[in-house]
């Protein structure tokens, strides 16, 4: 009876083990990245045995018994074995590297350690919002954003607004999965916030919309008649202006005017005044001697300044 028990065991272990080993990781990594790959239980060499990194049905990495190695010809500076754990560096991965890898000692017995299914994807597409009113009042506004790539793929949602919350409305395309397998999609976050989200399992892009910098900041349209009152009121005051500046540049004009004429007056009286006393003196004297008509030079200064003084 020993010997059937044991046996029942190991076939336990061995069929543990055979459900162990179908078990497929799915990795994603970025176009142009480094991928690095685990093995998943310790690695034992014996003789007549060896370590293999495999893609796909074909050798990349072989590690023999004596501590050999031999990389593939054209895997040759694109990957680096860490013997310590028997990990795989992919250096600069590209879309022909997607496939299965699997890692294992392969002999009398074959051993997996690792199976990864391996996808390569390039990063998204920036993603832009847009939008579009459908109604809006001063505490209340509908509008519909539209998600677009530069693909030309796009989706678009609406949103009810009030000036406390806002809703996602049923209706539109929130979502979808792209021909290449990126996600785009639409939704409410934050109360007032709408994100356009495009990505895929490697990369993300977002764009964020603001809805309260266009419900609520922009004041309601002007019905018809205040408009009109507007543009007269504002003609009206443009008339008032011009005729008070009208007004200023007459008062300076007739004031400088006032001047002018006040100075040729006074220019008129002098000369007047001078001729007057020519007149006076020849009336006074018949004679051009100053000495005998007026009895002396000082004399006749002296009724010349007394007459000018008269005179004005």
């Amino acid at each position: 009876m020993h010997p059937i028990i044991l046996l029942f065991v190991i076939s336990l272990l061995h069929a543990y083990e055979a459900r162990g080993s179908d078990t497929v990781t799915p990795v994603f990594v970025q176009k142009g990245k480094d991928l690095l790959l685990n093995v998943t239980a310790p690695v034992k060499i014996v003789k007549r045995s060896d370590f293999r990194w495999r893609f796909n049905d074909s050798n990349i990495f072989r590690l023999f018994d004596d501590n050999e190695t031999n990389t593939i010809g054209p895997y040759h500076g694109r990957i680096e074995i860490f013997l310590q754990n028997h990990s795989l560096l992919l250096k600069n991965v590209q879309q022909a590297d997607s496939g299965r890898y699997t890692a294992g000692v392969f002999g009398v017995n074959n051993t997996y350690v690792g199976k990864y299914s391996v996808t390569v994807q390039d990063p998204v597409s920036p993603v832009n919002g847009t939008v579009d009113f459908l109604s809006s009042s001063s505490d209340s506004c509908n509008l519909t954003v539209t998600c677009s790539t530069q693909d030309s793929h796009r989706i678009n949602s609406t949103f009810r607004c009030d000036t406390n919350t806002c809703s996602q409305e049923e209706g539109g395309e929130r979502s979808k999965v792209t021909t290449s397998g990126t996600s785009l999609r639409v939704y409410l976050s934050k109360g007032f916030s709408v994100i356009c989200n495009h990505s895929n399992q490697v990369s993300l892009d977002e764009h964020i919309t603001m809805i309260r910098d266009f419900c609520f900041s922009n004041p309601a349209p002007k019905p018809r008649s205040d408009i009109i009152i507007t543009i007269v009121s504002v003609i009206v005051a443009v008339i008032v202006v011009l005729v008070i500046i009208y007004k200023a540049a007459a008062f300076v004009r007739h004031r400088k005017k006032g001047k002018h004429e006040t100075k040729e007056m006074k220019n008129t009286l002098y000369e007047t005044a001078q001729h007057y006393v020519c007149l006076a003196a020849r009336a006074a004297c018949l004679c051009s001697n100053k000495t005998l008509c007026c009895g002396s030079e000082a004399n006749f200064q002296l009724h010349r300044a007394a007459f000018i003084q008269t005179s004005l």
